[in-house]
Order: C-alpha cells, then structure tokens, then sequence
C-alpha cells in the first residue's frame, strides 16, 4: 500500500469515527439531508490535520496546473489550508495561504481576501474546500479571488456529496478533485475497521 493510500484510508476512518452523522440535518445550501458530514471534528484533530496536508499534498500533483498558493473560505477552509501550508514548507515547495471571508469585514483591514498581499497579481490558486453539495460555495469563493487578481488552478475537497457540485464547478471550467464521495461512505470498506 502507498503512503497516500495508507493516510487516506487512515483519515476516512477518522472521518467515519468523528464526522459522519446519519440524521435529518439542514445544509447550507438550504438543501435537507438525511445525513451530516462535520470534518472540522476530524480535521482539528492533530492526526486529521497532519493527514488532510498529506492528502491534499499529493492532490494538488495531480492538477493539470500547478499552484503557488492555497486558498479556502473560513471556517471549514482555513484548517485545510493551515495543513497543507505547513507541509508545503517541510516539502520545500512553499504555498502560502488565503483566506476568503464570506463577507468582507467592517473594521481594521476591511479585506475580503486575508492573506495575499504579498503575492503578485496572476497568482495560481487552488481553493480547499472541506464539503462539496451544489459548489455555489466554492464557485463564490473562487469568483472574489479572480476578483482580487488571482488564478483558479483547480478546486480540492474532501468530501463530494454527489450532488452536482463537482459538475458546477467543472462546467465553470474550474477543475475539481475529492478525496472522497458520499458513496465512499455509504459502502464504508470493512477493511479499515
């Protein structure tokens, strides 16, 4: 087994163990559900966040564009970009952070975009993003940083919950990976129990 398959199955199980919800749950896209996947208990965990930087690191390998930063929305992104920023350094190929805020603040730097002052207009960019359902989110994000100058490489979550958010975003001619479906864990594999 490779290491990216060994830390993947690994953080699918912590997934399983301390996010995944089956209960009637509003989303935030105003969609019912009859399940809930809350990946900031796992990936606020040491080993989560040390596990989504490794996988997330191997993902962003395969974009058909590389990157020079990382971005997410706060607050499901901002872990996911902490992670992959550390092991970006220890890997030697730094990419710094961005936050996009959901809205801009009203005090002190009043920015809508934290983190990229020092990057140079043109940046290559791919956003985070903890859950994918519609990609409204996502697609919301990556505008105000094309609007703030930067490039989209590409969109990586951790989770598509199949509903038509990877294809959204695809036909915005954004490329977009996840590490794991909602059928992933409908079949959850015995093997890693």
């Amino acid at each position: 087994m490779s290491p990216f398959d060994r830390d993947r199955n690994r953080l699918f199980h912590l997934l399983w163990t301390y996010s995944w919800e089956e209960r009637p749950v509003l989303l935030a896209s105003g969609r019912p559900s009859h399940f809930f996947i809350d990946c900031k208990r796992t990936v606020l965990r040491a080993e989560g966040h040390a596990l989504v930087g490794s996988c997330f690191w191997e993902m962003l390998q395969t974009l058909p564009k590389p990157c020079s930063a990382i971005a997410g929305v706060e607050l499901g992104g901002c872990p996911l970009v902490s992670a992959v920023a550390c092991l970006s350094f220890q890997k030697g190929h730094p990419l710094d952070g961005l936050y996009v805020r959901k809205s801009a603040k009203d005090h002190g730097s009043m920015q809508l975009i934290e983190g990229g002052g020092h990057l140079p207009p043109g940046t290559a960019v791919v956003f985070l993003e903890d859950v994918i359902t519609t990609g409204s989110s996502a697609l919301k994000a990556a505008r105000h940083l094309q609007e703030g100058g930067y490039q989209i490489s590409g969109i990586v979550a951790l989770v598509d919950r199949e509903e038509g958010g990877r294809e959204a975003i695809e036909q915005a001619n954004i490329p977009c990976l996840a590490l794991f479906t909602q059928s992933d864990f409908r079949k959850m594999p015995p093997y890693l129990f």
